[in-house]
């Protein structure tokens, strides 16, 4: 199969071996896939990301919500993880989808030698190739005629959904979140779902601006031209306040804890590949919370799978491109401009929109 293959360090289009379900498992073609900051970071860093969620697995062991990212990266990696297909065939014992079906998944899937990170490991290549494997157990069926474009957005919404519930927020609390890539702007779309007011939203790209308003922020600011929690001491200023931080770069969880008011939670979802420094008398000084988020649980992907297709969430403005795989690496190219992109798809056989 045609697939777009992370090879030292960088993407190749290269055709791969079809992978092959096994007992409990489906073979699905790749109808859609979004592309991830993640998987940018992967490029980027993938020795770090490894040995980092090791370390991380070494000392959560069953506790940890996702597998570890066992990839070899001296061996090709098809990432992908923002995926959905459709059934092409079923392996012993797969009873519950049949050919044709469409699907979306976590991107986990497990056999007899453990589980694995699908997109994420040498062995299940993810929905940058034309063909992956899930598990059948683990496999949702697209409800509502919910055309796959939409369904695609299932994963990286759910990440927003988590934050929100990680973060405790309710209404008669107000939120200010930095950073509106597409995990800022799930965080917003989250947010605005479950009646919370004010939400101020910050971003140096217009165009993400716009698309916060869009999905519910009821302010939307520039952080060269005003600080985002004085933007919300002028719209509100007397509700507890969640910061979400959804930038990941250095020094930004520094800078909304200079900025919290006494007894604000700062929530921390960007994913930041760098060492970075806080000053705990800040935290300590205001009686701060700082949390983190990884990742969603199953209820909270299949409840935004839900949502999605009963309208709730509208996802379908995040989408800014789609791509062929043979395009898979401009796409990438494309991203580092935040005002040309938010979302791009991968969608094998397509024409390129870039």
């Amino acid at each position: 199969m045609l697939a777009a293959v992370m090879r030292n360090a960088r993407l190749d289009v290269a055709t791969v071996a079809d992978p092959e379900p096994g007992p409990g498992q489906l073979l699905v073609r790749t109808r859609a896939c979004g592309i991830c900051g993640s998987d940018l970071h992967a490029l980027q860093h993938g020795p770090d990301l490894v040995a980092m969620t090791d370390e991380a697995a070494a000392s959560a062991g069953a506790d940890l919500p996702l597998p570890v990212i066992n990839m070899d990266l001296g061996r090709d990696v098809v990432m992908g993880h923002e995926f959905v297909g459709e059934v092409l065939a079923a392996g012993p014992g797969a009873t519950a989808h049949a050919v044709g079906d469409l699907v979306v998944s976590m991107p986990v899937a497990f056999d007899a030698a453990g589980i694995h990170q699908v997109g994420y490991s040498n062995l299940y290549p993810g929905g940058y190739g034309e063909q992956m494997v899930l598990n059948d157990d683990l496999a949702l069926t697209v409800p509502n005629g919910l055309s796959a474009r939409l369904a695609a957005l299932t994963e990286p919404m759910a990440v927003g959904v988590h934050a929100v519930n990680r973060s405790g927020i309710e209404p008669g609390t107000a939120a200010v979140v930095l950073g509106c890539g597409p995990v800022g702007l799930a965080v917003v779309a989250a947010l605005a779902a479950k009646g919370v007011e004010p939400i101020v939203a910050a971003d140096f790209s217009p165009t993400r601006r716009a698309l916060a308003a869009g999905l519910g922020a009821h302010r939307v600011v520039d952080p060269a031209e005003a600080e985002p929690v004085a933007a919300w001491r002028e719209a509100d200023g007397t509700h507890p306040l969640v910061i979400f931080e959804a930038v990941g770069v250095p020094g930004m969880i520094d800078q909304a804890m200079r900025t919290a008011p006494r007894l604000a939670q700062v929530l921390v979802v960007g994913v930041c590949m760098l060492e970075d420094t806080i000053r705990p008398l800040r935290g300590i000084a205001r009686e701060l919370d700082v949390r983190f988020a990884l990742g969603y649980d199953p209820l909270e992907f299949a409840g935004t799978l839900r949502s999605i297709a009963e309208g709730e969430l509208d996802v379908a403005p995040l989408i800014t491109g789609t791509v062929p795989i043979e395009d898979v690496p401009a796409a990438f190219a494309a991203l580092a401009d935040p005002d040309a992109h938010a979302k791009i798809l991968v969608e094998p056989g397509a024409t390129s929109t870039l």
